[in-house]
C-alpha cells in the first residue's frame, strides 16, 4: 500500500469515528464517561438533585449570546435559572424546545430565568435559526467548542454530561437540579417549582 493509499484509509477511518461520535451525541440511551471528557451523549436517567445544605456555585458561565450580546449567568442571582445545553443539529433538543420556550413564559414572572447554551454549531446561523422556528425568546450563550460545558461546572458537581442537558440553579445562584434527557413541560416544572417555593 502506498503512502497515498496509506493517509487515505486513516483518513477515512478517523472520518468515521469523529460521524460516529457526533450521531451519538443526540442518540437516546447513551451514556458519558463523565469528568473533563467532551464526548457528550444523551442520557437515559432521572432528574438528579442536590440538599440545599450541599449545593455549589458554578463556575464562570459567561460570554457571548447568539445575538452578540454579552451575558453573565451569575448576573440572574436572586432568580431560578434553568441552563439547557443545545445544539440546531441535535432531534432531542428540537422535540424539547417548544416546552421550553412555553414554560419559559409561563415562570418569568415568578423570578424563572431561561439561558440556553449552545453548542457545536459551527456557526450561528443554524441556531438562530432554530430559536426562531421553535419560538425560543430567551438567551443563548453562543459555546461551539464546548468551553464553556467543560469548564463552567465544578468537578464532582451535577454537571452537562449529555445534549440535550438541563441544570437548574436556585435563587443563590447554586446547582440544584439536572437532567441528562430531553424534557417536556411537566418535567421542567417538576424541577423548577419546588425552586421557586424554596425558602
Amino acid at each position: 500500500m502506498s503512502f497515498s493509499r496509506a493517509s487515505r484509509a486513516a483518513l477515512s477511518t478517523a472520518l468515521v469515528v469523529a460521524g460516529a461520535l457526533t450521531l451519538s451525541s443526540c442518540a437516546d440511551g447513551g451514556r458519558s464517561g463523565g469528568g473533563g471528557d467532551t464526548n457528550f451523549v444523551a442520557g437515559t436517567g432521572a432528574v438528579s438533585t442536590v440538599p440545599k445544605g450541599e449545593r455549589r456555585l458554578p463556575n464562570e458561565l459567561k460570554g457571548e449570546t447568539l445575538e452578540g450580546e454579552q451575558l453573565d449567568v451569575a448576573d440572574l442571582r436572586g432568580k431560578v435559572v434553568v441552563l439547557n445545553v443545545w445544539g440546531s443539529w441535535c432531534p432531542p433538543c428540537r422535540s424539547e424546545a417548544p416546552y421550553f420556550a412555553k414554560v419559559a413564559k409561563e415562570t418569568e414572572a415568578q423570578g424563572v430565568a431561561f439561558v440556553g447554551i449552545n453548542t457545536r454549531d459551527g456557526s450561528k446561523g443554524p441556531a438562530i435559526r432554530f430559536e426562531e422556528d421553535y419560538g425560543v425568546g430567551y438567551p443563548s450563550l453562543y459555546d461551539p467548542h464546548g468551553k464553556l460545558i467543560v469548564n463552567g461546572f465544578p468537578k464532582g458537581s451535577l454537571n452537562p454530561q449529555a445534549i440535550p442537558s438541563t441544570i437548574v440553579l436556585d435563587r443563590e445562584g447554586k446547582i440544584a437540579a439536572r437532567a441528562l434527557r430531553a424534557l417536556d413541560d411537566e418535567d421542567l416544572r417538576r424541577m423548577i417549582d419546588p425552586l421557586i417555593a424554596e425558602k
